[in-house]
């Protein structure tokens, strides 16, 4: 049986870099705990794997109890009611926000403060109560619209001026589909500017990985359930390979699906590791020799 692992899946550049960061800081002597605003990666297996090195994820209400510490902002960025907070309680902040996001989150700020909330609205496309989302609304003093689809186009007001942002991990379809859908139900006489902010080697992704699971009989995507980025390849892929089944980690393999399989695919989402993937395929490898030693 051919088992292989997808070059292309695994964590994006601002992962790594977070990850990098929380390494680093947690190796640095003589300066107390370091805690994490939310999961560092929508992972539960590499939360738990920076956890035993020393990492405490806590939450927002958990974060206002502090004094004096060292708390890590994660790559999904944050809102500046959060560096006003951290400022006022003497928390030494490590940010780890992903410079695309970064980026995103001034060009945002910049077109709200250029606007005019009586005529002007800001629409972010992407997932309601997204970490990513919340520092992006946070932007706008919490005035910016959220959509998540077309469901949710009723909460514009189009005799309004409107300007679309992006979270950095939709879908691109999915936001063409938006900007079509905005462009006819604008009022006469009103502006339309339409920012396509998703970040490519995210969107550049899905090419390469519905290639990948085309070519195998199973495919086993490997992502945590809390990983927007995770849903959105998941369902690329299924479109391409009606064979493939999301799972965790090794612990949820179904080894019954393998029966009659030559061809074993395994890939993941920007948020997952490449030792959980890794492992995934021991446990194929591992259950495939205990089967032929039993028969």
């Amino acid at each position: 049986m051919i088992i292989e692992i997808d070059d292309n899946s695994g964590f994006c550049h601002g992962v790594v870099t977070a990850i990098r960061k929380a390494e680093e800081a947690l190796q640095t002597e003589g300066c107390g705990p370091l805690y994490c605003l939310g999961d560092i990666v929508h992972n539960g297996m590499e939360v738990e794997r920076l956890a035993s090195l020393g990492l405490i994820t806590i939450d927002h209400e958990q974060f206002l109890q502090l004094q004096g510490k060292r708390v890590l902002l994660r790559a999904h960025g944050e809102p500046p009611v959060t560096y006003q907070q951290a400022d006022e309680r003497g928390i030494s902040l490590v940010d780890a926000t992903c410079p695309v996001v970064l980026h995103l989150q001034q060009t945002i700020k910049k077109a709200y403060l250029e606007s005019n909330p009586e005529d002007t609205q800001i629409v972010i496309y992407g997932k309601i109560g997204h970490a990513e989302v919340n520092g992006l609304v946070g932007q706008t003093a919490g005035s910016a619209i959220v959509v998540e689809g077309p469901d949710d186009l009723s909460k514009i007001d189009f005799t309004k001026n409107v300007k679309l942002f992006s979270q950095t991990t939709k879908s691109i379809d999915g936001f063409k589909d938006i900007v079509e859908r905005i462009k006819l139900l604008m009022s006469p006489g009103r502006t339309f500017q339409f920012n396509d902010t998703i970040c490519r080697q995210v969107a550049n992704r899905i090419p390469k990985i519905v290639k990948f699971v085309a070519l195998h009989d199973l495919v086993f995507f490997v992502s945590g359930a809390k990983s927007s980025n995770g849903r959105v390849l998941f369902n690329e892929c299924k479109n391409h390979n009606d064979n493939i089944v999301m799972i965790s980690g090794p612990q949820e393999i179904d080894f019954a699906l393998l029966e009659g399989v030559s061809s074993v695919g395994i890939c993941g989402a920007t948020s997952t590791p490449k030792w959980l993937m890794e492992q995934v395929k021991k446990a194929i490898e591992d259950y495939l020799v205990k089967q032929t030693a039993n028969a």
